[in-house]
């Protein structure tokens, strides 16, 4: 059933994660972080932490809505996105650490939906919602630095990477700081002056460089290539296992602040 409300937002990640445990897919390491974040949403709203509640709450529910809709289609072999394509057929690949198959997730998601549910909740009137596009991003941004603390757990050696430090030549957090981040208005900013046919197209060309990105941050080279395989090593290798940590991990509140 479509999705209305954050709550039925919530309630069809449950599913998602629940049914991932039970077939020990890595299909609910996203969903089970990306709950998180929708719950911190939800929480936001009541408090009064966004410029406008109500269409935070629309944007919200179209934004998970075309993750939630790509994965039942990818499960019903209907098309999605290059971008998800890429994703959810990393989720059969048993040698990619957690946090890559965390950050293809946050790839397609960010680098590619966000601006397009941006688009769609602006109705012609994209600085309208900037501000509020800003505290989404936010959230889903700072995702990044909280999947360190969640996963080092369930894998052990992650500091390996230098994620914990100010390490500016790792894909790995150059592609959700900066590139996400930036890239994401600039996508909606182009796409919200489109129409027809050269809307679609423009959304086409965007999925290509984002499954481009996919790529980079799945075949790594060198020796981060080595470093990851070192790390994967003292990974845990049960998938519901980790997706039960993941979705119990106790968080920092995130805190989103009101634009003025």
């Amino acid at each position: 059933m479509p999705a209305n409300t954050i709550d039925d937002i919530l309630a069809q990640l449950e599913n998602i994660i629940a049914d991932s445990v039970q077939t020990n897919s890595r299909m609910g390491y996203f969903a089970a972080l990306y709950y998180k974040v929708t719950a911190s949403v939800k929480e936001g709203i009541a408090k009064g932490q966004f410029e406008n509640g109500p269409r935070m709450a629309q944007f919200d529910v179209l934004f998970a809505g075309r993750y939630i809709d790509a994965l039942n289609a990818w499960k019903n072999k209907q098309p999605v996105t290059a971008s998800w394509q890429v994703a959810f057929n990393a989720a059969e690949n048993p040698s990619l650490l957690v946090l890559q198959h965390l950050l293809l997730g946050m790839n397609a998601h960010i680098n590619l939906d966000l601006g397009i549910a941006a688009v769609e909740v602006a109705g012609g009137q994209l600085d309208s919602v900037q501000n509020d596009f800003d505290a989404i991003n936010t959230i889903i941004s700072s995702l990044t630095y909280q999947v360190l603390n969640d996963i080092d757990r369930v894998s052990p050696l992650l500091s390996l990477l230098g994620l914990h430090a100010s390490n500016q030549n790792s894909i790995l957090i150059q592609f959700s700081i900066d590139n996400a981040r930036d890239g994401a208005w600039c996508f909606a900013e182009e796409l919200v002056t489109k129409k027809g046919a050269d809307y679609d197209a423009c959304i086409t060309r965007r999925d290509q460089t984002i499954k481009n990105l996919a790529g980079g941050l799945i075949n790594t080279k060198g020796f981060m290539r080595l470093t990851i395989w070192i790390i994967h090593l003292f990974e845990w290798k049960t998938p519901s296992r980790i997706i039960k940590t993941l979705h119990g991990a106790v968080k920092q509140k995130i805190v989103v602040g009101v634009h003025s």
